[in-house]
């Protein structure tokens, strides 16, 4: 297995990142490195030679009510679970230097691949949730498949969906 990102480390120079975005700069900046500690996230970083951050993303462990999901998921899965176990997407962002340069989309491809991997490697995990940050974001989820949650602004990707890009 081999992924574009490692996790967030001290080596990592994430003072200089700046996407445009204040909170995820922020996020990067003063909260990943305590929520990587604190094990409430990973953290992943994309970075340069220098070890500039180019990238990064975050995945923890999340749920998902079973009537948020579309009616042809809900039917495959048994009426005893309530809440089922997903992938959190929670943060992506790009450097503005390398804008242009599609690694928002190599990002996602290698959280996508570390999030399919494990799913049935080391934990269950039935879709990859997001809760885009702003319209920009939720129309660069909808080109990769990802679909609007019922009720909550938050949109996922299946597993099953996914699993078709690394076989």
């Amino acid at each position: 297995m081999s992924y574009l990102t490692e996790p967030l480390n001290t080596l990592h120079k994430k003072n200089n990142f700046n996407c445009g975005k204040t909170l995820l700069d922020n996020y990067l900046h003063t909260q990943a490195k305590k929520d990587v500690k604190r094990m409430l996230s990973a953290c992943f970083i994309l970075a340069d030679e220098d070890n500039n951050v180019k990238g990064y993303y975050t995945l923890s462990g999340t749920a998902i009510r079973r009537e948020q999901l579309p009616e042809n998921i809900i039917k495959k899965l048994p009426s005893s679970y309530h809440n089922l176990p997903a992938t959190l997407l929670g943060k992506l962002a790009v450097d503005n230097t390398y804008k242009g340069q599609r690694l928002g989309e190599l990002l996602l491809m290698d959280a996508l691949k570390k999030s399919y991997e494990s799913s049935f490697s080391s934990i269950g995990s039935i879709a990859i949730i997001v809760d885009p940050i702003d319209e920009e974001a939720v129309q660069f989820y909808k080109k990769y498949g990802f679909i609007l949650l019922a009720d909550s602004g938050k949109m996922f990707i299946p597993m099953e969906t996914v699993s078709g890009l690394f076989k």
